[in-house]
């Protein structure tokens, strides 16, 4: 995630960020500009068309139409967003949760080699959902105080091993009923947290809604010039290609966000998130 100043304007007017989505289109928005001159050059010069034809209505398209795709662009970016935000949300209770549960083993004053099974687990847990949610493998240093295996759900494996600590922490006597149950309600919650993000990741924005909002997007660009440059003539060698920048920055924009767990330089900061809660459990449980 790019950490920014929202208040320096200069910066985000002049800079071209490699986020940018200028980068990602500029090749398209050059092949578009050679589309809009190659039309003009066939209206005007080749064909000799003028106002009066039928085909300078087509204009009237873009204008009945321009309202219809601006609407669909706003419904994408917001659910994108709001997958983005609820993914934040998911991780901001992660937080919480590990400090929580931390707080709480500390409390208990267990033996050291319990406390250091925790303080590795909890935030390991943390790590193994963010390569999980990657789909990469992980496995952590000192990886011996928990046992997983290969092919399998990594963060249910590490959850389950804190919940069978627990109830073996009960059976020897050094934690109560009543404890274990407000314990294992924490060690829930790291599993609801889990599906939750599943839950964002493994759903994506329909497929047919995205193809047709692709397709919308290619073919009210490509057909601006035919209507259009009767009025600006060969101007549309500039317009037409910033009008693609509008409205496909905005889909490039909310293509990127609606997974916020990769590391796109818009997506949310994981590895920091996952490093601030290690540190954290470190500090609540280190003598």
């Amino acid at each position: 995630m790019i950490n920014y100043n929202p208040k320096d304007w200069f910066t985000f007017i002049f800079h071209i960020h490699k986020a940018d989505t200028f980068r990602k289109l500029w090749p398209l928005m050059i092949s578009v500009s050679i589309y809009s001159a190659l039309v003009a050059f066939l209206e005007l010069n080749i064909f000799k068309l003028s106002k009066s034809d039928y085909v300078s209505n087509i204009g009237l398209m873009h204008s009945l139409l321009g309202f219809v795709i601006s609407m669909l662009l706003v419904f994408r970016t917001n659910t994108s967003y709001d997958r983005w935000w609820d993914g934040r949300k998911l991780l901001g209770a992660l937080t919480n949760v590990s400090r929580n549960f931390a707080m709480k083993i500390k409390a208990l004053n267990l033996p050291d080699d319990d406390v250091r099974f925790f303080e590795y687990g909890i935030p390991k847990y943390a790590f193994a959902l963010k390569e999980h949610l990657r789909e990469k493998l992980y496995f952590g240093k000192n990886s011996f105080l928990i046992e997983v295996e290969a092919g399998k759900h990594i963060p249910n494996q590490i959850a389950s091993s804190m919940i069978s600590r627990l109830y073996a922490l009960t059976s020897k006597g050094l934690i109560s009923n009543e404890q274990l149950i407000v314990l294992t309600n924490d060690v829930n919650q790291f599993t609801d947290i889990c599906g939750g993000c599943e839950r964002i990741k493994n759903t994506p924005i329909p497929f047919s809604y995205s193809v047709f909002i692709k397709k919308f997007l290619f073919v009210y660009v490509l057909t601006i010039p035919i209507g259009w440059v009767f009025s600006l003539g060969y101007y549309l060698v500039l317009i037409v290609p910033f009008i693609l920048y509008v409205l496909a920055s905005l889909e490039l924009i909310a293509e990127e966000i609606e997974n916020p767990f990769g590391e796109d330089a818009n997506d949310l900061p994981v590895d920091q998130i996952c490093d601030n809660i290690e540190k954290h459990v470190e500090e609540i449980l280190s003598k």
